[in-house]
């Protein structure tokens, strides 16, 4: 097998790491230094329009090049200027993964966690294009989403709920997914971030009290962790033809991710034969040159940190090529890298930047030096007719996980009591962008969650809070809705005070509860916020018939369960603008509940065995002190659970439904030779990596049966467990490889299947440094409805050769 020398000599630090894991210091892991920063070819697909950025590069100064890879002011969040002469008007960048955050009279979408929840593919992909629809005719030509990193390592991660799923499967599928979504219609997808960004506590450098600076912490990784979890959804991307790679803030192996030569040059631009560009976030760049050779592409927000002084970039490449300390050729691919995609996606004919945007904008484009059209219409409405999708998502991504005696759906229950300040419509605005920590924002605690804080954030133009869509819905019944909203008083410890206020007791307590969750911030605590445990005890003493729901950014634990007077729960993460009326169909079984869990629930906050690391550092004089090893390796969230047999309270992939649905005849099926190579077989890179790593290997099919008496949608769940005497030490008891999610009429069967590839199929050598198929070819499959729930079963057999 024919491999690069780097590729043997670049990981000796990985092998130390993972070779000596049970006994690592942080210190044993680094990050080698691989240069030259490979060259794109416009491979993928991409030739016709690589061959248009390489005649536009051939008009530009040297100048004009340096700042065709910086940052300037504008009307967007970030812009890079435009050259008049050459008829280019400049790029517009904006956030968010949930709405086109820096707009009017635009949609709030579902988080990446709730759609994840949906656990259906066309749902990805169509969320992906409507986000797209909306940054292009607001004249945003790239899209600061979708998110893999963090992939959710930490329960606690304040970031979680803008990614998808801690499984690396689940989360490739709707990343990629949402990337082909959003670049069909025209905009740039910006995968971040890149890469091992799993918290936000010191996230970024900061100073102690001697004035010291204090490094932002360090992912330390090691290799085959890295290929198989928190570069796996990054892969899928790169092959679905991702456009831009944001680098992320934390140091990973002890170097800052938009300067870490062996993550952006060796494994992102060559293994993965990423073709796009790699844009630093907002002020992650800590070097000129260091960064650029490293393979930082484009520089945001253009200048250092977030001073306002002068760049990194900008006049400083200019010079640096000047004086023969950077290679023009650098330069020019760095710009061929910006430009390819946005000839590829057309872009050249793009709507011009709506003007409502500079007014909301605080990077007030009057303050550029650059001339930006801003002549079109202003406040365009962007909406369509996205409020459908925004409901079908939030409503088929709704996870039921309890359901007693049948007490969902409602059948006109003629007394509803509701309870929590979640169930209120929002006190202080629409826009909550500020209060990225709730705990200095107590106007907060009184309105529902429907999308978390940050850059992901989004002004809501309309907000459907459950009280109000419940009262309309009883309307029709011509029932009663007592409520009360303040947990205050609904936790108070005079009960009798909260029965007084309920009379008489309602057939059915509808108990919301939520978890504010932000950029800049971790969570500190499992449970819900406000009081939760205590306003589900007291509602739950007056009332028999509780079904309590969730709106989070992330996993709860939910030490009331198993109360006997809670009959159902429900949980909604963050369900974007429709939120009352996603809710209501669902509990009226207008929607048959379909979501299904993308984490696992513990049934004791100790069963988790990764947190968020936060040391304190007033008068800490080492720099280098905050370190974070991921010693547990591949094994996080449900594969931990496996691992260590540890019961959850709702595992990975669980979900209830209001029909019943069984599954048969599984079948198991070779799409390939019955004698294979370990490795995969030598070819060309292509975005996405070999090819061949690509090839399906194997079919598993099985047939699914709506059993119930209404219609419903099931999701069948394919896992692998790899040989464990031909696998290395730390390889998970089973991962998931395949899921679909079919819609059935009662009494209705369906066949679905799962077609794994050689990747699927395969674990990371690290000493080989490639993808190897267990020497003894005989895997299991595990077919059914959840982690823990698998009743079919069966094994895949080939001969493996050299």
């Amino acid at each position: 097998m024919v491999r690069t020398s780097w590729k043997a000599a670049a990981f000796t630090s990985f092998l130390v790491a993972t070779q000596a894991q049970d006994s690592t210091v942080s210190s044993q892991y680094t990050s080698p230094t691989v240069y030259p920063s490979p060259n794109s070819t416009g491979s993928g697909g991409w030739d016709a329009a690589y061959a248009q950025a390489q005649q536009f590069l051939s008009q530009l100064n040297v100048t004009e090049k340096s700042w065709m890879v910086t940052g300037v002011r504008g009307p967007c969040v970030g812009n890079i200027a435009p050259i008049p002469r050459l008829g280019f008007g400049g790029l517009c960048l904006q956030d968010g993964p949930a709405a086109i955050r820096i707009a009017d009279y635009a949609s709030v979408f579902p988080a990446g966690i709730t759609t994840a929840s949906s656990w259906d593919k066309n749902f990805f992909f169509q969320r992906g294009a409507a986000l797209g629809e909306e940054f292009r005719d607001k004249g945003a030509h790239v899209i600061l989403a979708p998110v893999a990193g963090p992939l959710g390592r930490v329960a606690l991660g304040g970031r979680n709920w803008e990614g998808f799923s801690p499984d690396p499967y689940l989360t490739g599928s709707t990343f990629s997914l949402s990337v082909e979504g959003m670049q069909s219609v025209g905009a740039q997808a910006c995968g971040k971030h890149y890469i091992g960004n799993e918290q936000e506590t010191q996230r970024n450098p900061s100073m102690n009290d001697e004035g010291e600076t204090i490094l932002a912490i360090s992912s330390n990784i090691d290799d085959r962790t890295m290929h198989e979890l928190y570069l796996w959804p990054f892969a899928d991307a790169v092959k679905s033809g991702m456009a831009s790679v944001m680098c992320s803030y934390n140091r990973i192996n002890q170097t800052y991710g938009c300067e870490n030569s062996k993550l952006l040059n060796g494994v992102l631009k060559d293994e993965l034969g990423f073709q796009g560009y790699v844009v630093s976030d907002w002020g992650a760049t800590h070097s000129g040159l260091q960064s650029i050779n490293g393979g930082l592409d484009m520089d945001m927000p253009g200048t250092i940190g977030w001073t306002g002084s002068a760049s990194y970039f900008g006049g400083n490449i200019t010079t640096a090529v000047q004086n023969g300390s950077l290679a023009e050729s650098r330069l020019d691919d760095m710009v061929l890298r910006i430009m390819t995609p946005y000839y590829f996606l057309r872009q050249e004919n793009y709507p011009t930047v709506d003007p409502s945007t500079a007014d909301l904008n605080s990077f007030d484009p009057a303050e550029s030096n650059y001339t930006w059209n801003l002549e079109g219409e202003g406040s365009r409405d962007v909406r369509g007719n996205h409020a459908q999708l925004i409901h079908d998502i939030a409503a088929q991504s709704t996870i039921l996980l309890k359901n007693t005696n049948g007490t969902l759906p409602l059948r006109s229950p003629k007394n509803i009591g509701v309870f929590g300040n979640d169930a209120a419509d929002l006190a202080n605005g629409l826009y909550n962008y500020a209060d990225l920590n709730y705990a200095a924002s107590p106007g907060y605690d009184l309105g529902t969650i429907a999308v978390g804080g940050g850059s992901g954030q989004g002004r809501f133009t309309t907000l459907v809070a459950p009280l109000e869509a419940i009262k309309r819905r009883a309307m029709q019944d011509n029932s009663v809705v007592q409520y009360v909203l303040s947990n205050e008083v609904a936790t108070g410890s005079d009960n009798p005070a909260l029965s007084g206020k309920i009379y008489p007791e309602p057939d059915v307590c509808l108990v919301f509860l939520k978890t504010w969750v932000s950029e800049g911030y971790d969570r500190n605590a499992y449970e819900a916020d406000w009081n939760s445990t205590q306003l589900v005890t007291n509602v739950t003493s007056i009332c028999s018939n509780t079904v309590v729901i969730t709106h989070s950014g992330g996993i709860n634990t939910m030490p009331w369960a198993d109360n006997e007077n809670v009959t159902a729960i429900l949980v909604a993460h963050f369900p974007g603008e429709q939120s009352g009326n996603s809710l209501v169909s669902v509990l009226y079984g207008d929607v048959n509940p379909s979501g299904h869990l993308p984490y696992t629930i513990a049934a004791e906050e100790s069963d988790y065995n990764t947190k968020v690391i936060n040391m304190t550092i007033d008068n800490n004089t080492d720099p280098n002190a905050w370190q974070d090893d991921f010693t547990e390796g591949l094994l996080i969230d449900y594969r931990h659970f496996d691992q260590e047999d540890i019961e959850p309270l709702f595992e990975f992939g669980f979900g209830l439904s209001y029909t019943t649905f069984n599954m048969s005849s599984l079948s198991v099926g070779l799409s390939a030779n019955t004698t294979l190579g370990q490795y995969p077989a030598n070819s060309t890179i292509q975005p996405g990596g070999n090819p061949d790593l690509y090839t399906v290997l194997a079919t598993v099919s099985a047939t699914v049966s709506n059993t119930g008496d209404v219609y419903g949608a099931a999701v069948p769940q394919l896992y692998v467990s790899l040989p464990t005497d031909s696998t290395p030490e730390g390889t998970p008891v089973k991962v998931l490889r395949g899921f679909e999610k079919i819609s059935l009429a009662a009494g209705a069967s369906q066949q679905v299947q799962f077609p794994l590839t050689r990747r699927d199929l395969s674990y990371w050598d690290i000493s080989a440094q490639d993808w190897a198929l267990p020497a003894d070819g005989t895997p299991s499959v595990q077919v059914g409805w959840s982690s823990r729930d698998l009743p079919l079963n069966g094994t895949i057999t080939w001969m493996v050769g050299g």
